[in-house]
């Protein structure tokens, strides 16, 4: 399937987050993301930060600071928003369990 940047239309390969010719943010999820589960390797918590960083390709760490920042600062909101998505997003079946290693 070809992959091309919305900016500037260079061709690029399907894992590509960044385009190497203009510098976008690539918006289009590549072939290797994960569906949105909640962990069961890795959860500090209720897995819903790694849940959400895995899904969407972001920083863990950075998710579970502005949850926490959020929380502060929103009156409660933010916590109510991550009970919800507890509740709401399933965890992850024990047959695909398997050992993540580290983000560096």
């Amino acid at each position: 399937m070809a992959f091309y940047c919305h900016r500037c239309g260079t061709s690029l390969p399907p894992s590509a987050r960044f385009c190497s010719n203009c510098g976008a943010v690539v918006t289009a999820m590549p072939s290797t993301a994960r569906p949105l589960q909640r962990p069961r390797v890795g959860r500090k918590i209720a897995g819903v930060c790694i849940g959400l960083s895995q899904a969407y390709g972001w920083d863990v760490n950075l998710v579970r600071v502005l949850t926490v920042v959020g929380t502060l600062f929103s009156g409660g909101l933010v916590a109510v928003a991550y009970l919800a998505a507890w509740v709401g997003i399933p965890e992850e079946p024990l047959e695909t369990q398997t050992a993540y290693p580290p983000r560096i």
